[in-house]
């Protein structure tokens, strides 16, 4: 049984009557009905929808219209959905791995088939544009694909063994229930990540995504319901507890989740990897980065403004691998400032939905007031703003204007990640002194050097260069692809996850020794008689 307040009503009444009149709201009561929703939803699965906690209202945040509600996790169903993904779990361990590729490539079917709808629900619902919306769901259909590949090469190794007539096996098994909390500003990508590749290791999944972006939660969970049902599997493979803080406090301290992947701030991250290692679980943590771009000498400046420009305002510098700080070599600065700022000039804020906006609202109220202190502390500390640097506060909706500073390398205003549209520019002198600076900041996940010289290249990515786990030569610091192990060193957490061998992370590696030969040699030559 599930609890329905008075306000869940009002607030389906209200909606109504605004949609009658409001194009905007149109757009979303059609998107909402393209994916099973409704402006009051079911925040929990477990095989069943159901929800007994608050219920939360989502908003626009280019308009601040309220697009609908969900209802959330209490304590005794997020319980009750552990227990429940724990048992199919242990169902799901069973069945073949090819076997459960086939299902993840039934969801990524199922997911590509709504690929324009829920694209628009990010879109609308976190406020990035409508092209990177519909990006993020692609990001989920083609570590999907990768997935179901995997499926069928999960390898572990053959080991020679010093005894005679022994063999020795490295094997990986299913690590059981996997807890995912991810973030407002990747709602799709990220749970993709973490389920397809949980699900062909043999695992179930227990998803809290951000409160901000329930509404999307629930239409992905929808969309993954339908083909465990026609596959007469456990709904509880791909369970949904939406909820705020406690919630997430409670996968963490839940012994039944045997790993917790988490996204989000260095802050949290810290709070959750102390949870999880009180019990002695496994912590997957994909927080914060102070993303830096180094423009050498010789770099190809068209292309490094080009990539500059989209690392710095791609979803309102809201992405975690965003650039934040771009060092410019003291040759190329002024010329490669100016061509920046003429860029940055050409980019249109607004409603992502609109064609031509590049940059869209940031997400929350929080979010300006963190854009408006960093602002000012670039100015406290003795930077300048060479564009931008403004709440465009003559709209409704949460907008700011991109921006561009000029600063000392090490402000404290630029040691610190602002996740918003600024960007800090130094001037500095030669290649070991950019790599210094470029290490100096707390987080390690992505970088990038634009040059043209292979021992530059090679510098840079060998054991004196970047010590981020993204390392990247003429490309922005954003737009990773999906095979390659995305994550980061230092207070970016430690985890991987995507592509290569970040597979392991969700499985148990188990080391096999067999003694077929009759006899009992011990190792090292021991004798024991």
């Amino acid at each position: 049984m599930f609890r329905v307040n008075k306000a869940a009503f009002r607030l389906q009444h209200r909606l109504c009557r605004q949609i009658s009149t409001s194009s905007p709201l149109r757009t979303t009561s059609v998107t909402l009905k393209a994916l099973g929703l409704d402006s009051y939803n079911l925040g929990v699965y477990n095989g069943q929808w159901g929800g007994n906690g608050d219920v939360i209202e989502t908003t626009n945040p280019a308009t601040g219209e309220v697009l609908g509600a969900v209802q959330q996790a209490s304590a005794r169903e997020v319980d009750e959905t552990i227990g429940k993904a724990a048992d199919a779990a242990r169902y799901w361990r069973t069945v073949p791995a090819p076997k459960r590729g086939e299902v993840v490539r039934q969801m990524r079917n199922a997911i590509a088939d709504k690929i324009e709808p829920l694209g628009r629900l990010v879109a609308l619902e976190m406020g990035k544009i409508m092209a990177e919306g519909v990006g993020e769901v692609q990001e989920y259909v083609d570590v999907a694909d990768y997935a179901v590949g995997l499926s069928r090469s999960l390898n572990g190794k053959v080991l020679p063994s010093e005894r005679a007539g022994h063999a020795m096996l490295e094997v990986w098994n299913p690590i059981g229930t996997v807890g995912v909390i991810s973030a407002f500003n990747f709602p799709v990508a990220v749970y993709g990540w973490n389920s397809a590749i949980s699900l062909v290791c043999g695992n179930s999944v227990v998803w809290k995504g951000a409160p901000t972006t329930s509404l999307t939660s629930v239409a992905v969970t929808k969309i993954l319901a339908e083909v465990l049902e026609a596959n007469a599997l456990p709904g509880a493979l791909c369970a949904l507890v939406c909820g705020g803080a406690e919630t997430g406090e409670q996968l963490a301290s839940d012994r039944r989740i045997d790993l917790l992947s988490f996204t989000g701030s260095t802050k949290v991250g810290r709070e959750v990897a102390l949870a999880v290692q009180a019990r002695f679980g496994r912590s997957l943590l994909e927080l914060g980065g102070n993303n830096a771009v180094i423009v050498h000498a010789d770099a190809d400046i068209d292309l490094a403004v080009r990539a500059v420009l989209f690392a710095a305002v791609g979803t309102a510098g809201q992405r975690c691998t965003t650039a934040r700080r771009l060092l410019l070599h003291d040759s190329i600065h002024d010329a490669f400032l100016e061509r920046l700022v003429a860029a940055y000039a050409q980019i249109k804020v607004g409603d992502p939905l609109q064609p031509g906006v590049l940059c869209g609202p940031l997400h929350t109220r929080a979010s300006i007031a963190a854009y408006e202190q960093g602002i000012a502390d670039v100015v406290a500390q003795g930077g300048r703003i060479l564009y931008g640097g403004k709440v465009l506060g003559d709209r409704p909706g949460n907008f700011v204007e991109p921006t561009v500073t000029s600063i000392s390398h090490d402000a404290p205003v630029v040691q610190r990640e602002i996740f918003a549209p600024i960007l800090h520019t130094i001037r500095y002198t030669n290649l070991d002194e950019a790599i210094a600076w470029n290490n100096e900041v707390a987080q390690g996940l992505s970088s990038s050097l634009f040059t043209s010289s292979p021992e530059h290249i090679f510098r840079w990515i060998g054991p004196e260069g970047s010590d981020c786990g993204i390392v990247n030569v003429n490309i922005p610091t954003n737009g990773a692809e999906i095979g390659g192990a995305f994550g980061g060193e230092k207070e970016t957490g430690g985890g991987r996850e995507s592509g290569s061998t970040a597979w392991q992370q969700y499985m148990r590696r188990q080391t096999c020794t067999i003694n077929y030969s009759g006899a009992l040699p011990l190792a090292q030559g021991i004798k024991f008689e």
